[in-house]
């Protein structure tokens, strides 16, 4: 009941997963990254114990497509599990279990692959990447919104979505950006709106962890009397 897109943004080292479904809380369940090391996702009878080992995989050197493999060989009930990886060098991998009885697809792209289950049409993934290739002008941040976005355009699932997450991680060991609309009529809108409202203060929120004496200067200069 879940589509995504996953993507390492070569400019920046970022990583990140735009995601969206018609269950509830797809944030908390679904989607994983790890600065410098890469993503992975889990869908369609959500694994939350595959993010983690997915991750783990990867900061040991493990290629995308290694560790899809290692995740549908080594999982409990991998015929029903849905699995996406990026690696750090940028490669990407998917893996569709053969007995997802709805539709489902993955389409991979450069740096960035998308996955689908319960969608509209095979065309849904596919859209997302050509979505995400064709606006390189856009921030990271918002080439997976449009990404994602461009997913619903093409037919989406095949019941209405109402949950989605913005996770990114950059340089530090915490993500970036962790936005999530856990139950909305709107989530994929309702998302935007909160990175919009975001974007002006993620800076800060990590300068304050690193340098917080820099915005104690700050705040005590003249410009902000």
């Amino acid at each position: 009941m879940t589509f995504s897109l996953i993507a390492k943004d070569p400019k920046t080292g970022m990583f990140g997963i735009a995601i969206t479904t018609s269950a509830v809380a797809v944030g908390n369940r679904c989607p994983w990254v790890r600065a410098g090391v890469g993503a992975v996702t889990s869908q369609h009878r959500s694994d939350t114990r595959a993010g983690p080992i997915g991750l783990d995989l990867l900061s040991q050197g493990c290629s995308a497509q290694e560790v899809v493999n290692i995740l549908a060989n080594s999982n409990d009930f991998p015929e029903e599990r849905q699995f996406a990886a990026v690696d750090r060098e940028g490669r990407v991998a998917f893996f569709n279990g053969p007995e997802i009885e709805c539709i489902n697809a993955g389409y991979a792209g450069d740096h960035c692959v998308a996955t689908g289950n319960f969608i509209a049409n095979t065309g849904v993934p596919e859209a997302m990447v050509k979505e995400y290739e064709a606006s390189p002008h856009l921030s990271f941040p918002e080439r997976l919104l449009a990404a994602v976005d461009a997913g619903l355009a093409a037919g989406g699932e095949d019941k209405p979505v109402m949950s989605s997450a913005l996770l990114i991680a950059d340089k530090q060991s915490w993500p970036l950006v962790d936005l999530r609309v856990d139950w909305s009529e709107n989530p994929l809108t309702e998302l935007r709106r909160l990175w919009d409202f975001y974007e002006p203060h993620q800076e800060r929120f990590v300068k304050q962890v690193i340098a917080p004496r820099e915005l104690t200067l700050l705040q005590n200069s003249p410009m902000n009397v």
